[in-house]
């Protein structure tokens, strides 16, 4: 396997665990919570990542447009069991993204056409920056793995200026002296860490 390959998918491992873990922690009391993403409770942000994961299989495995998928992802997709309906969906993005073959292939996005390494990129450091955003929710540490910085910031920086534009992200903000790249990359979408 190729070895940019070997590492994107362990990333995006990495990236799902991270998430994962503090879904993990998200205690019976916090899913109503507020987190750092204004409009959403931790119930909502949970639910946002869950159902990325389940558009990856119908992405990437299936080849199908968001049309032909329609609106099987959209709603309440965690039920009575948010943990374990993360844990599944997670499992089966990863399987998806880790076929042979997958990640050279071509995926149709709200905006396009798309490589599935690009859209593989765009899931990891979605899922970081959900990471911090639920870890700030539910009081869990803030901590990200540098290794997932680092890729996120590579990530985002050549676009995050125009992120505010689609109405999903706040506009960057000025990171504090002396930032770590961690502080600048929440700065870029809209954070104060």
């Amino acid at each position: 396997m190729d070895r940019d390959v070997t590492t994107l998918l362990s990333r995006h491992a990495e990236a799902l665990a991270l998430f994962g873990d503090r879904v993990h922690q998200v205690r019976a009391d916090q899913w109503d919570e507020p987190t750092p993403c204004t409009e959403w409770s931790v119930r909502d942000l949970v639910n946002h990542l869950t159902s990325e994961q389940l558009w990856v299989p119908d992405l990437v495995t299936a080849g199908a447009t968001i049309e032909e998928v329609g609106d099987a992802h959209e709603g309440d997709v965690l039920g009575t069991r948010p943990r374990a309906v993360w844990d599944a969906a997670a499992r089966a993005a990863r399987k998806a993204f880790a076929e042979p073959g997958a990640l050279g292939r071509t995926v149709w996005l709200s905006y396009g056409e798309t490589p599935a390494v690009a859209y593989c990129s765009q899931m990891i450091t979605d899922a970081v920056v959900h990471s911090w955003d639920l870890a700030r929710a539910i009081g869990a540490s803030e901590r990200l793995p540098d290794a997932l910085v680092a890729f996120a910031l590579d990530e985002v920086t050549p676009y995050a200026a125009g992120l505010s534009d689609s109405g999903l992200f706040a506009p960057p903000i000025e990171p504090p002296p002396g930032d770590s790249h961690q502080t600048r990359l929440l700065a870029l979408l809209g954070r104060r860490a």
